[in-house]
């Protein structure tokens, strides 16, 4: 599934992130456990990491009516947007729910970063669309 860039403007692409993928195959294609990527402040997790080639799940096309986008974020929480309610009753859906959960397409780069986000190996949608 694609999805389209938020409507607002974005930043420079200065903002370091790092995903930990754990199963990277299943999500680029490579054998490349990590990825070390820049992001421009306003974009969400989930745009940064399909810009670069980073399938990350978002069965509900990252409008949080799902919990496939389900990351941890192991640092660099307070450069994101806090969450919202309507993503916290979402989050709480997703198998293996820790304190620094979150969802991808709602995490907003806010801050200079660095980010560390893991993309665990488990989050994967059953019926995946594929790009013609």
């Amino acid at each position: 599934m694609h999805i389209k860039h938020s409507e607002h403007a974005h930043g420079e692409r200065d903002v370091k992130v790092k995903f930990i993928l754990e199963d990277p195959h299943a999500l680029t294609g490579t054998e490349k456990p990590e990825w070390e990527v820049s992001a421009r402040r306003g974009e969400h997790l989930l745009e940064v990491a399909m810009e670069n080639g980073i399938n990350i799940e978002h069965a509900c096309g990252a409008v949080c009516a799902c919990s496939t986008c389900h990351v941890y974020v192991e640092s660099g929480m307070d450069d994101l947007s806090e969450s919202t309610e309507a993503e916290e009753d979402r989050v709480e859906e997703a198998p293996g729910l820790q304190a620094n959960s979150r969802l991808s397409c709602q995490c907003e780069v806010e801050g200079n970063g660095p980010i560390v986000v893991r993309v665990p190996s488990w989050n994967r949608n059953a019926v995946k669309e594929v790009p013609h």
